[in-house]
C-alpha cells in the first residue's frame, strides 16, 4: 500500500480524504448517466449496427491478446524450468571431490577386477539399497535385452556400463581413457528425492521427481567407502563407530544434523536420522524439512554445500551457535565460500523446478471415495485437523511451526534445530511416501497411528468409524 501511495504521489495525484470519497463516488455516476442519456436519442445506422454485431463475436474485452511482455515471460519461465530440471536430475555443484576423491566410492562400484576395491557393486547389489534406473537414459536395444533376461545385473561391470549412460538416477560416474575407467563420482538432488515408477522391472522405470526415495539406503551406500577419514576426522570417533551409526539408518532415511551436532541416537536409543521428505507440492509452503530450517531455497543450499559437500557459498550464523552446533560451530559450517562457486548460480532454477513439482494424484483404488467424503467433513470439523493443515496447501500460511509440546511429542529433533520446533507437514500426495512411517523419524508405521495419537492428545473423541473416514480422506489428498 505504501508504494501505490508513493507511486500515486509521482503521478500527481492529490490526496484525498474519506469525505471527498463518499461524494466524489455519486457525482461521478451522475456524470456518467448525464453523458449516457445524452445519447439515448441517436438512432444507430445500418453500418453501426453491424459493426456492433461483430463486436459481439469478438472475445470479451477482459480476455487480452497476449502482449510481447507476457510471452516473454513465458519464454524465460519455460527456460528456467528446463534449467531447474537439469539441475535437480544432473548436476553435482563439484560434490566428486568428495564422494570420488575422499571416499573413493567408485572404486568400491569397480571391485578388484576392474581396478578398484573388494569385490564392487553388481546392478542387483546397487538395485538392494535402493539406487533407481532411469529406464529414459537406456537405449531401446538394452530394454530388449532386460526383457528378455538377457543382461548380466551381477556383474560390477553392467554398473559402470549403466553409469556411463547416465542411466542411475542421482549418480554421475566420471570416466577417463575415452570413457571405458570409472575415476570419480559424485551424487545429485534426485539421489535422494526422485524414485521410478518400475515400469521396465523393480527399481527399473520412468523417474518421479520430488517422491521421496524411501528405498534408499544411504547409510549402506556409504559404508561401501575403503575409506571414511573425512567423517571419522569431521566427527572425532572411530571408523567402527561411523560405519555402525551410518548402518543404523536404514533405508529412506539420513541424519543432515550429524555433521553439525554429532548427535547419532535419541535418548531412547534410537538412531536420529529422519526419514527422506517428498520434495514435491512445495508450492506455497514457507519452511522446509521436519523442524523448519528455513525456505526451500536455504535448504537447497544447505544441501547442496554442506550434505552433498559441492563448492559453493553459503550462509547462516545460526550454526556459530557452540553448544547447539559445535561440530558446525568449529568447522565455520555457517559461512562457507568456495574458491568456485558452482552452487548459487543453480539455486532460482532448482528453487524454480521444485515449485513446479505438483503432488501426484491418488490412484482411485487407493482409498474410498465415500469414506473420503465423509473424512473431509472431519477433517474440516471435529478431528479439527484443518487448523493446521489449512486447505489447499494443507499447512499453516505463514510461519508453519510448533512445539514438541502442542503436537503431544518430545522434542529431541526440534531441539537440533534453529527454532526447535516441529513444522506442519503439508499433507498433499501421502499415498506416494507411505514407505518407512509417518511424522519425521517415521515412529507410526500407519496413518491410524496417527489418527489416534492426535485423538488422544487432544481428546477428540473420534470413533472408530470416524477414523476410517478421516484416514482415507487423507489417502485421498
Amino acid at each position: 500500500m505504501r508504494r501505490s501511495l508513493l507511486d500515486a504521489s509521482r503521478l500527481g495525484l492529490a490526496r484525498v480524504n474519506i469525505a471527498s470519497h463518499v461524494w466524489c463516488a455519486p457525482a461521478a455516476l451522475l456524470m456518467l448517466a448525464a453523458l449516457g442519456c445524452a445519447g439515448e436519442t441517436d438512432t444507430p445506422t445500418a453500418a453501426e449496427s453491424t459493426s456492433a454485431l461483430a463486436n459481439e463475436n469478438k472475445a470479451p474485452p477482459h480476455v487480452p491478446k497476449p502482449r510481447a511482455d507476457d510471452t516473454a515471460v513465458q519464454q524465460a519461465a519455460n527456460a528456467m524450468l528446463e534449467e531447474g530440471r537439469r539441475t535437480f536430475r544432473h548436476d553435482t555443484f563439484g560434490d566428486e571431490q568428495f564422494w570420488g576423491g575422499k571416499l573413493r566410492l567408485h572404486e568400491a562400484i569397480l571391485g578388484t577386477a576392474l581396478g578398484g576395491v573388494g569385490d564392487g557393486v553388481s546392478p542387483s547389489a546397487a538395485l538392494a539399497v535402493g539406487l533407481k534406473v532411469d529406464r529414459a537414459a537406456l537405449p531401446a536395444e538394452l530394454i530388449a535385452q532386460l526383457k528378455q533376461g538377457k543382461v548380466d545385473l551381477d556383474d560390477p561391470a553392467t554398473t559402470q556400463a549403466l553409469l556411463k549412460l547416465d542411466a542411475v538416477v542421482g549418480v554421475k560416474g566420471v570416466f577417463a581413457n575415452d570413457g571405458e575407467q570409472l575415476t570419480s563420482i559424485g551424487i545429485q538432488c534426485a539421489l535422494c528425492h526422485s524414485t521410478v515408477d518400475d515400469s521396465l522391472a523393480t527399481g527399473i522405470g520412468e523417474r518421479l521427481d520430488g517422491w521421496p526415495n524411501r528405498d534408499l539406503n544411504v547409510g549402506a551406500i556409504i559404508n561401501l567407502s575403503p575409506d571414511l577419514t573425512a567423517l571419522t576426522e569431521l566427527l572425532g570417533v572411530s571408523e567402527a563407530t561411523v560405519r555402525s551409526v551410518i548402518s543404523s539408518w536404514g533405508p529412506g532415511k539420513f541424519d543432515a544434523e550429524l555433521v553439525l551436532d554429532g548427535k547419532a541416537f535419541q535418548e531412547d536409543g534410537t538412531p536420529a536420522a529422519t526419514l527422506i521428505p517428498p520434495a514435491f507440492g512445495l508450492a506455497g509452503v514457507n519452511l522446509h524439512t521436519w523442524t523448519g530450517w528455513g525456505a526451500v531455497p536455504h535448504w537447497n543450499a544447505f544441501v547442496a554445500n554442506l550434505e552433498m559437500h559441492g563448492q559453493g557459498t553459503f550462509y547462516d550464523p545460526r550454526l556459530d551457535d557452540k553448544t547447539q552446533f559445535p561440530i558446525a560451530a568449529r568447522e565455520g559450517f555457517g559461512h562457507v565460500r568456495s574458491e568456485t562457486d558452482l552452487i548459487t548460480p543453480k539455486l532460482p532454477a532448482l528453487h524454480f523446478y521444485q515449485l513446479a513439482l505438483e503432488a501426484p494424484e491418488p490412484p482411485a483404488s487407493s482409498y474410498d471415495a465415500s469414506a473420503a467424503a465423509r473424512g473431509k467433513q472431519l477433517f474440516a470439523g471435529k478431528a479439527r485437523c484443518a487448523g493446521c493443515h489449512v486447505p489447499p496447501i494443507f499447512t499453516e500460511p505463514g510461519w508453519n511451526l510448533h512445539t514438541a509440546e502442542e503436537i503431544g511429542i518430545d522434542d529431541f529433533q526440534a531441539q537440533r534445530a534453529p527454532d526447535k520446533r516441529y513444522r506442519t507437514a503439508p499433507l498433499k500426495g501421502l499415498f506416494a511416501h507411505v514407505k518407512g512411517g509417518f511424522y519425521h523419524d517415521g515412529r507410526f508405521s500407519t496413518l491410524r497411528e496417527v489418527i489416534d495419537h492426535y485423538d488422544a492428545t487432544f481428546a477428540l473423541g473420534l470413533s472408530d468409524s470416524e477414523r476410517v473416514d478421516l484416514e482415507h480422506y487423507l489417502l485421498s489428498l
